[in-house]
């Protein structure tokens, strides 16, 4: 890692924020392992507006995480050569020129063979980072960790929403739903047979009540089992989380995962080979304390550390 990073030990964590983790601003992703993206849109929510300012928010809180992964034993600070990128420029009020612009940045990123990790907005921004790392990659396993499947055809007889982004992957062929698996949903739903419709989809859905029936060490066996040695990417939606640790978010569903839960479920599935990351909805607005914001950035630390791990196992 660039030796300009901050040390919390020499610099005092509430001096320079404004990077991830204090890291260095990176201009491109040349010779990078991966960046930081954010994305600031929030154009596409159905009920709270506000994720726009969840990169900002995740970034502050983020100078708290010290470099060190004691669960899988890596140093993201020494194994890993990354940087903050910035925000992509958006369009407020305007899907299509906002999703060109991240399609166009990610493909930037890609080129160079950095792993992006990108911090929301709502989830709708997922559709053109799928379209640029299926350009790259072509088709991906998904592995989807959300409160809601966001698998609708429309919402209020619009396409493009931040409920109907992996219909839409799967439409444009983005993703391979076979080896594609979502995991967390629960709350009340619009259609009934909603969890049947991932099926017909192709996609493998585990709602939140079987995840705790079958018991996690048998969940992260079934998400590798899934993806396979595929290439894959990881959508984390914040609301995969119960509101008691997460309140900072647009549509909360009681009855989700403790912070200590969620970030063990994500580790189970530290070997497979993830060539894209985000983390979306955190709105901080809502939050409290920043324990939402800084859940988010401790999500974006397990994906960094990740790479670190398959980088030197």
């Amino acid at each position: 890692m660039n030796n300009s990073t901050t040390n919390g030990l020499t610099s005092p964590r509430f001096s320079n924020t404004g990077n991830f983790m204090r890291m260095p601003h990176v201009t491109t992703a040349e010779n990078t392992d991966f960046v930081i993206v954010g994305v600031p849109f929030d154009t596409a929510s159905s009920f709270r507006t506000g994720s726009r300012f969840g990169p900002n928010a995740v970034r502050t809180i983020s100078a708290m995480i010290k470099p060190n992964n004691v669960q899988l034993k890596v140093n993201v600070l020494e194994h890993l050569e990354g940087g903050d990128y910035g925000d992509i420029p958006i369009v407020p009020g305007y899907m299509e020129p906002t999703f060109q612009s991240i399609e166009r940045e990610l493909d930037t990123i890609l080129s160079h063979d950095s792993i992006p990790i990108t911090i929301g907005g709502d989830h709708s921004i997922v559709l053109p980072e799928l379209r640029a790392i299926a350009k790259k990659h072509g088709p991906v396993a998904l592995v989807h960790y959300d409160a809601h499947a966001d698998i609708n055809d429309t919402v209020f007889g619009e396409k493009h929403n931040h409920g109907t982004p992996f219909r839409r992957a799967i439409e444009e062929g983005l993703i391979d739903p076979s080896r594609s698996i979502q995991i967390g949903m629960r709350g009340s739903l619009y259609f009934a047979d909603e969890f049947e419709e991932a099926a017909r989809l192709g996609l493998k859905l585990i709602p939140a009540h079987e995840v705790r029936e079958l018991g996690f060490e048998k969940i992260g066996q079934m998400i590798r089992e899934r993806v396979g040695d595929h290439k894959a990417f990881f959508s984390f939606d914040i609301d995969f989380v119960d509101p008691a640790y997460a309140p900072g978010t647009g549509t909360p569903e009681v009855g989700g995962f403790t912070s200590f839960e969620a970030l063990d479920l994500i580790r189970k599935v530290k070997d497979i080979n993830f060539v894209g990351f985000d983390m979306v909805e955190v709105l901080p607005a809502y939050d409290h304390a920043e324990i939402t914001a800084y859940l988010g950035a401790n999500v974006c630390f397990e994906f960094m550390s990740m790479i670190a791990y398959r980088k030197i196992k």
